[in-house]
């Protein structure tokens, strides 16, 4: 690096405005831009999907690398390399593309089936390996290579495996980012004959081997430099047991002197009531009067009975997904359908959980009422017209759902887990201190307390007012994240000169 900025290569399955299925893309879309505003010098590398628009942002067949051939186990498949530059950004964004494993409906789920692609296994080993020739033939030094996920995990055991002795990647560290340690990668032992890294890494003890097969997770946690999760909590409760470790609990403890938390940020310049073009009213934390505006809008897109604005909105912007606490719902029906209160539900994902939502809609129809959608803009004003937002997640790395709420004024009502209770106040009546409210124990009982608690300080409107504007003081931008991440990239760096 010598006196020049720090070079970061980060490698992840999405990114905004590209690609997004969840929360990664928004990391990944957001960290390289206060990255590049601290001086480093970032570029992202992603594949080429076929949902990607390539006109709308400016994507081009990168002129100065042509494609070139990968070793697939069995057979060679072709890289084509696409270049764009972040917007007004000088990020590089290279996208890497692949006939048979990109050029298809879908990002990680076949669309007609709902499940898992079946080859997912080879397209990720794919985009690693062709991820890493690009760097070789762009001749372009990495400090760091940045890793995301499992869809990334491999890279740090490449460069200690077939790239040790590779000059282009003498002095380039790692650092492996876990967004969600539920989703590990794990596959037969002949995933490393399609790597391209030799078998007898594969032995008890080794990164490499899981019960008889490779994760790619724990290569990740195992080989790189350092790791970091997306909040404190998490980082805790991932080595603290079983239930939030998935197996790698004790792999995570041998390495948690390199194991960091570092919440996520979101950005500001996108989420502002105060400029907001997606939400009807604008309103700041000084004039709270365009979130009735909001509010009333949100309930006539949802079919909601006017009459319903004298109750507290409660949005749900989410993935229907067994991690985010529907099932609770279900549990819960009775006494919520014995509250003053509406409730309405943005998001897709398992049926089952369309199906529950779709019951509760016909059997309370005006108080409850679902589109099962990603609609973005919908989805701001859901934050801008809500009296509270409710996440009941099983577990949370971190969310951005609650900070998006306290930016827009809804309350969030969470579970005390994860990246949520490091992000969100309890509520205390007594000292009237607080950005909203907790739930313990995974119940329905422990859900409608909390919301009896909060439709409760709702009756007193100048206490929820007081409640609005302290989470709307609140700054989780990306800028401090940023500097974490820095000091990381940095402690790598010195770590590897030597």
């Amino acid at each position: 690096m010598g006196d020049g900025p720090l070079n970061i290569m980060m490698f992840a399955a999405e990114a905004v405005p590209y690609v997004k299925v969840g929360g990664l893309a928004d990391v990944v879309g957001a960290l390289p831009r206060a990255l590049e505003k601290l001086g480093a010098q970032p570029a992202v590398v992603i594949p080429a999907y076929k949902d990607i628009h390539h006109e709308r942002h400016g994507i081009r067949p990168f002129a100065p690398l042509p494609g070139f051939d990968v070793p697939m186990g069995p057979r060679i498949e072709r890289a084509e390399i696409f270049h764009t530059r972040a917007p007004d950004t000088g990020i590089d964004v290279f996208l890497i593309g692949c006939r048979d494993y990109f050029l298809r409906d879908g990002i990680y789920d076949n669309p007609v089936t709902g499940e898992g692609f079946v080859d997912n296994m080879q397209r990720y080993v794919f985009f690693m390996k062709a991820g890493l020739a690009l760097l070789q033939r762009l001749g372009r030094h990495a400090d760091i290579l940045h890793c995301h996920d499992w869809q990334t995990a491999l890279i740090p055991g490449f460069l200690r495996t077939n790239l040790q002795h590779d000059p282009a990647f003498a002095r380039t560290g790692s650092l492996f980012t876990i967004h969600n340690l539920a989703y590990q990668g794990v596959y037969p032992k002949h995933a490393l004959y399609w790597a391209g890294i030799n078998t007898r890494h594969h032995h008890l003890g080794s990164p490499f081997e899981f019960y008889g097969q490779v994760n790619f997770m724990k290569v990740g946690i195992e080989c790189s430099d350092m790791l970091n999760t997306v909040s404190e909590s998490y980082a805790l409760e991932i080595r603290s047991g079983p239930e939030h470790g998935n197996g790698l609990e004790e792999v995570l403890k041998n390495r948690e002197k390199d194991l960091h938390g570092i919440i996520n940020g979101i950005d500001y310049a996108e989420w502002n009531p105060e400029t907001d073009p997606h939400i009807p009213a604008r309103f700041t934390r000084e004039d709270l009067s365009g979130k009735s505006r909001c509010k009333a809008e949100v309930l006539r897109r949802f079919g909601l009975p006017e009459t319903n604005a004298r109750f507290p909105l409660i949005g749900m912007v989410s993935r229907l997904a067994d991690q985010k606490g529907f099932d609770l719902l279900k549990h819960a029906e009775a006494e919520l359908a014995g509250l003053d209160l509406s409730l309405v539900v943005l998001g897709r994902g398992q049926r089952r959980y369309h199906d529950l939502l779709a019951h509760l809609a016909a059997r309370y129809p005006d108080r409850i009422a679902v589109k099962t959608d990603f609609d973005d803009p919908l989805a701001h004003t859901i934050y801008a017209g809500s009296d509270l937002l409710l996440v009941p997640s099983q577990y949370e790395p971190c969310g951005l759902n609650q900070l998006i709420a306290l930016r827009y004024g809804a309350v969030p009502l969470v579970r005390a887990t994860g990246g949520l209770v490091d992000t969100v106040k309890d509520y205390d009546p007594r000292e009237e201190t607080g950005t909203g409210f907790h739930f313990r124990q995974y119940s329905a009982h422990d859900l409608t307390n909390a919301l009896r608690r909060a439709l409760e300080l709702y009756s007193t409107p100048e206490r929820w007012r007081r409640l609005i504007r302290r989470g709307m003081a609140e700054n989780w931008s990306w800028e401090e994240s940023a500097r974490r991440y820095m000091e990381i990239y940095q402690s790598i760096y010195e770590r590897r000169k030597h």
